[in-house]
């Protein structure tokens, strides 16, 4: 009887150490998000929110503990809660590191919005974060010389990499590492930052870490043009995850995968990768997974993003009463994506200046706005309330209405012309080039008159248009609006512009 069952639990040994998966190969999943502003769900809370992303990021997890947690550049600019003040400082991104943290990101990349921030504000938000960073193509500018950017703990300076090296073990002992490389687009040209050359870092980088690894990603943040490129110089990436866009895509150059997920994390993308040690091959199978309100958001981050949320509508309380009505239903999305903000005449950028005009009862000859100040970098879709008005134009400001003659009105719309691709583009209401002729209100401008102008107040300070400023002789005077009138805050002049539009 003893050697009947000695011989069953010697059998059931070899039987279980048969099925004992052993073939060298290993499976890990990557989940990317990118160009994230908002921490809250958008769009009437239908998609989006960073505790949706938790919830899916933790699904994985459990479905396979290698899977790491990607951002692919741009989040800790803009979003309206970074514009509001926190004991006394502004929040600039403070709530995204705070989330993202609580979510435990495995890695990001440096975008070019994160310099939308001040050397000290960045900073900050470094030495806040528990997460890598990487970048083979940005440094920090000091007055000696260029320096890698640094968290600073415990009072000493740790230097971040260009690369990144994460080793993942499999359920039958298979190790394999996993190399990552990142550049940056240079299109946020701060003073504390210097842009290497993307395409030459890219392969630097690569270079550099391949004989480390046994397989090398792209986590990037440039046009998907840039991405292109890059995959045809590094032809053994398996997969680019990229940000920048605002739209999802795929994309295959050769044997690269190119992935961007939509803004704002409407989606995310699970990547699904085998490697296998003996061919050296590897396959990737890519999912765009909508984040959307079926699933439920994650409870610890939740608790994040609420406070967040709380401290937000606080502050909007304290200007507009009811900050969540539906104030206006769009048949069409409302472009405020900042490409093209900044480029051409866009639907919102359309309703933005006639509700300028609107906050003087339309009695003035035009109304004009820079690009720059339209922040959201999305577009509005279906339910807007006041919130998303304060997205689009976080820094508020007053409406001037501005007595300017002809002649400097003209160089003002040439030059917001001439500034296609920056900031400096203008958005118009009642101002139309026809031909090569400007025209005001259908007639062709006359550059010996006056003309009554509603201007963003930004504008008027010189520092998009250097000759438009309260200094300049052909501007013959403005005035500024009181505290109880709808052109103190352009803000309050879109919420109750969009209210007639119903």
């Amino acid at each position: 009887m003893k050697s009947i069952k000695l011989f069953l639990y010697i059998l059931s040994i070899a039987l279980l150490f048969s099925c004992k998966k052993d073939d060298d190969k290993i499976e890990f999943t990557f989940l990317q998000i990118n160009d994230v502003y908002e921490i809250a769900p958008i769009q009437g809370g239908e998609f989006g929110g960073m505790g949706r992303v938790e919830t899916v990021h933790q699904e994985l997890l459990k479905e396979n503990k290698n899977t790491m947690l990607f951002m692919a550049g741009d989040f800790l600019n803009p979003s309206l809660i970074g514009t509001i003040k926190v004991d006394g400082e502004r929040v600039r991104g403070r709530q995204m590191v705070e989330v993202m943290n609580a979510m435990n990101f495995d890695l990001v990349a440096f975008g070019n919005h994160e310099f939308d921030v001040s050397q000290e504000d960045l900073q900050r938000r470094l030495n806040e974060s528990n997460f890598p960073w990487i970048s083979a193509n940005v440094k920090l500018k000091t007055k000696e010389k260029s320096i890698p950017f640094y968290k600073e703990v415990e009072g000493k300076q740790i230097s971040l990499n260009e690369t990144f090296i994460k080793e993942f073990t499999d359920e039958d002992g298979t190790k394999i590492k996993v190399g990552f490389i990142s550049v940056c687009i240079p299109s946020n040209p701060a003073e504390y930052v210097e842009y290497g050359n993307m395409f030459v870092k890219a392969r630097a980088s690569y270079a550099a870490i391949k004989d480390s690894v046994d397989v090398v990603f792209g986590l990037t943040h440039v046009k998907l043009t840039n991405d292109k490129r890059i995959a045809k110089l590094i032809p053994n990436l398996p997969l680019i995850m990229g940000g920048h866009e605002h739209t999802n895509s795929y994309d295959k150059i050769g044997n690269v995968i190119i992935s961007k997920a939509d803004a704002n994390a409407k989606t995310a993308y699970i990547h699904r990768v085998s490697y296998d040690k003996k061919t050296k091959k590897t396959i990737v199978k890519s999912e765009l997974k909508e984040i959307n309100a079926t699933i439920k958001s994650d409870e610890k981050v939740g608790v994040v993003v609420h406070k967040w949320q709380d401290i937000l509508k606080t502050q909007i309380k304290d200007i507009i009463e009811n900050p969540e009505e539906i104030i206006y239903k769009t048949k069409i999305p409302l472009d405020g994506r900042d490409t093209q903000i900044r480029s051409k005449k866009t639907n919102l950028g359309t309703i933005i200046t006639k509700s300028m005009s609107f906050a003087f009862e339309d009695k003035v000859d035009c109304a004009i706005v820079n690009g720059g100040s339209i922040r959201i970098d999305d577009e509005l879709v279906g339910d807007i309330n006041a919130v998303d008005v304060f997205r689009v134009l976080p820094y508020g400001g007053e409406i001037l209405k501005v007595e300017i003659k002809g002649r400097l009105l003209k160089l003002v719309l040439d030059y917001g012309l001439l500034a296609a691709g920056t900031g400096a583009y203008l958005h118009r209401f009642n101002a139309e080039k026809v031909g090569e002729k400007w025209h005001i209100k259908n007639q062709e401008i006359d550059i010996k008159r006056t003309y009554t102008v509603a201007f963003s107040d930004y504008l008027l300070k010189g520092f998009d248009i250097p000759f438009l400023s309260l200094e300049n002789k052909e501007v013959l005077s403005v005035y500024t609006p009181k505290n109880n009138e709808l052109a103190f805050d352009i803000r309050k002049a879109v919420i109750e512009y969009l209210k007639t539009q119903k």
